[in-house]
């Protein structure tokens, strides 16, 4: 497959840096020569000096050629034209834009008119506010994703010093009976896809799969408080925590903004009726004593100056706030920031990076997420019957050591598998694997993982 990346910012190079690390045909091109001679020195794709909104350098990339066609540059209108150019010079490449303007984005309509025609709209913020409500479903847990239309929840969990299942096996959650599976543990730096006779440590962090409606029994396994969610406080009035707020402004949850900008303050009090608008400084320790934030279910940090963000939100843990999530811009400091005891991270880029790679991906794989640094990915796909691993046992199949199945989804029955279970075709399988088990999970399907 060959994918013609315009732009080589942080979305831009992630992207290129992993089609290319699966070999498909990688053109990147970008306007500053220092970011293409960063791309030469660390990956094998082809860079091209110049700009994507020139006709001549997208066909001195081989647009004619190409499949896809992803714009994500910083700025909407280049990748808008870029897209409109590659309409007019091909008529078979699937198109992708990055989109942060949110005028633009209500008049979302235009992109799908002949003139342009694009395939997939990204807007980061918007991925991170939906990323950001779903944490709020489940409000102790460090991230949810969904999968098959949210019947199956992926939720990744610390372990409390107290918690009771420090020091048990695995295989015993099987005496519950309920349909729960750990998939995959993070010790420190070390990422675990664990087995029935592995044992829970303090401050793992566990990934678990459920059904959406035996969420409550990871309550009583983990011995986790159900109270629900009832104080939020968003600190950063901007246009994503205006979104987050007109989200939960229709709800029944205490919502407050902390703006320190006073004219943006009164924008929002006229677009939010429940939801409270206060103006004040969120690195100001007296004004959140104030605001009782010892009280808060869920403190949203989202300003736009990052340091400030992870400042905050250690501020805010220290005066008692029960979960911080933290927006942080730069790809390259969500590790860091995770190590000193920020909750949760949020992501622009990042959002941007898993849904424009989850689309790109071809063949019988639905849906890829990674987890913790990529050292572990969440693949949902499906299971054709020639391959080796239908209809058998899945305690007779050889599967690789680093991967685990921890779901299968038949027609609406969803199973979270034990050693009896079998695999059937056109069984949707969603499966933990680190990076290097790739290769040999290939060989239990005759339709090779083609994913990105």
């Amino acid at each position: 497959m060959k994918v013609i990346i315009v732009g080589a910012g942080e979305v831009g190079f992630n992207i290129a840096q992993r089609l290319s690390e699966e070999s498909h045909d990688v053109v990147v091109i970008e306007t500053d020569p220092n970011k293409i001679r960063q791309i030469q020195n660390v990956m094998d794709v082809q860079a091209i000096l110049g700009s994507g909104t020139s006709p001549s350098v997208l066909q001195e990339a081989g647009i004619k050629e190409g499949d896809i066609l992803v714009a994500a540059t910083d700025s909407d209108e280049a990748n808008l034209i870029a897209c409109f150019y590659a309409q007019h010079l091909t008529d078979y490449i699937t198109k992708i834009a990055r989109i942060k303007n949110p005028d633009y984005m209500k008049h979302r309509g235009i992109f799908n008119q002949d003139f342009l025609n694009i395939d997939l709209i990204i807007n980061p913020k918007s991925e991170m506010v939906t990323s950001m409500l779903k944490l709020m479903e489940v409000p102790w847990a460090s991230e949810v994703i969904d999968f098959v239309d949210g019947r199956i929840k992926l939720i990744g969990i610390t372990i409390r010093d107290n918690s009771p299942a420090v020091g048990r096996r695995l295989s015993s959650f099987n005496d519950y009976g309920h349909a729960v599976l750990v998939g995959a543990i993070v010790r420190g730096e070390k990422v675990i896809i664990p087995g029935g006779q592995d044992t829970i440590q303090p401050n793992d962090l566990i990934y678990c799969v459920a059904h959406r409606e035996e969420i409550n029994h990871i309550f009583r396994l983990l011995d986790l408080r159900e109270e629900g969610l009832h104080r939020v406080i968003i600190i950063g009035g901007g246009e994503t925590g205006l979104a987050l707020a007109t989200s939960l402004d229709t709800t029944n949850i205490n919502t407050k903004v902390i703006e320190k900008d006073g004219q943006r303050c009164l924008e929002l009090a006229k677009q939010l009726e429940r939801v409270v608008v206060l103006n004040g400084d969120g690195t100001d320790r007296d004004f959140l004593m104030e605001e009782n934030v010892a009280d808060v279910d869920i403190m949203v940090v989202i300003t736009g100056d990052e340091e400030n963000n992870v400042l905050i939100s250690l501020l805010g843990k220290a005066l008692g706030a029960k979960k911080t999530v933290t927006r942080i811009a730069k790809l390259t400091y969500i590790p860091l920031v995770s190590a000193i005891g920020i909750d949760t991270v949020v992501s622009p880029r990042l959002s941007a990076v898993r849904t424009i790679l989850q689309y790109i991906r071809k063949g019988k794989v639905i849906c890829e997420l990674p987890l913790k640094g990529e050292a572990v990915e969440v693949i949902e796909f499906e299971a054709l019957e020639p391959s080796d691993i239908v209809n058998i046992p899945l305690s007779k199949v050889k599967f690789p050591k680093e991967a685990i199945v921890g779901a299968i989804v038949r027609g609406e029955e969803i199973i979270i598998p034990r050693g009896h279970n079998m695999i059937k075709p056109h069984d949707h399988l969603i499966i933990f694997a680190l990076k290097g088990a790739i290769p040999k999970l290939e060989k239990f399907f005759t339709v090779k993982l083609e994913y990105f």
